[in-house]
């Protein structure tokens, strides 16, 4: 019985002396990583060897925009649209499917309808510790319905540069458009013909992460006008350059849950001059 009783303490001594937080199997004493996650898998020293986590993850997003500009027509509209984006990562690779169907109503038109839908597909590496590059290339499927809408193809890069809590980034991207030439008489009885050309714009900014959740950024953006030029007649007009200043902000709500906002002033004639856009995603 004294036997019994003694192993019964003893155990009990091992037991309330043995300490693991993180619970990697590896004794608090001698853990020399000791916030490991669940998902690693460590060493007699308690540090990562490998992360059993999976490299596959997902988002899908919602959003809702308002805008003063039809997107379709670039006339000065009142826009209203509803988003849908969806993204797949894997490691460095990810691709990006999203679309929108907007409403523009105006004092003498009404379109309506699906945009053209983007399917994207991105590389990010990073060099240096502080600096990440992303290249990226896409098609815009003719979605939107009219008949000169063709396929069109579209490239990016980007960078972005981390100092302490801030972040420096650009990107420029580049789209060659392949819609046909359209000819049609308009209510005054003027001959119309409208032409598209290769587009390519640019960003910079500069963001801050307030806290751990909360990041916002400004930044300066500059893209051309699908649109070559524009016959009325015997008047020809060229469509300026879209530039506006813009001011974003993301904050996570939980693990998955996230959210974004973002207004654009417009700086150029031809940009709308309020832009206003939620989002809610869902990160897995």
């Amino acid at each position: 019985m004294l036997r019994i009783l003694t192993a019964i303490v003893m155990c009990s001594v091992l037991v309330w002396g043995y300490s693991d937080l993180d619970m990697d199997g590896v004794e608090d004493s001698v853990d020399q990583c000791p916030n490991t996650s669940l998902l690693e898998l460590v060493d007699i020293k308690g540090c990562t060897i490998k992360n059993l986590g999976s490299p596959h993850h997902s988002d899908v997003i919602l959003g809702a925009s308002y805008s003063q500009i039809n997107p379709t027509t670039q006339e000065k509209t009142d826009t209203y649209a509803a988003s849908l984006q969806a993204d797949y990562y894997y490691k460095a690779f990810s691709l990006q499917l999203s679309t929108a169907y907007f409403d523009s109503e105006s004092s003498i038109t009404s379109t309506k309808g699906t945009t053209d839908t983007f399917l994207g597909a991105y590389y990010q590496f990073t060099p240096f510790s502080t600096l990440n590059v992303r290249l990226g290339g896409g098609l815009l499927l003719p979605t939107y319905d009219a008949d000169n809408n063709l396929l069109d193809y579209t490239a990016s890069a980007s960078l972005s540069y981390l100092l302490n809590n801030f972040n420096f980034f650009g990107s420029y991207s580049y789209t060659i458009i392949n819609d046909e030439t359209v000819n049609y008489i308009d209510i005054n009885n003027n001959p119309v013909s409208i032409s598209y050309a290769n587009t390519s714009g640019y960003n910079v900014g500069v963001g801050y992460y307030l806290t751990a959740k909360l990041y916002t950024s400004v930044a300066y953006n500059s893209s051309d006008s699908i649109y070559e030029k524009i016959i009325t007649g015997t008047a020809v007009d060229t469509v300026e350059s879209l530039n506006t200043a813009s001011a974003y902000l993301f904050y996570t709500l939980t693990e998955h849950w996230f959210t974004t906002a973002s207004y654009a002033y417009g700086l150029s004639g031809s940009a709308s001059d309020h832009y206003v856009n939620v989002r809610l995603g869902y990160y897995f």
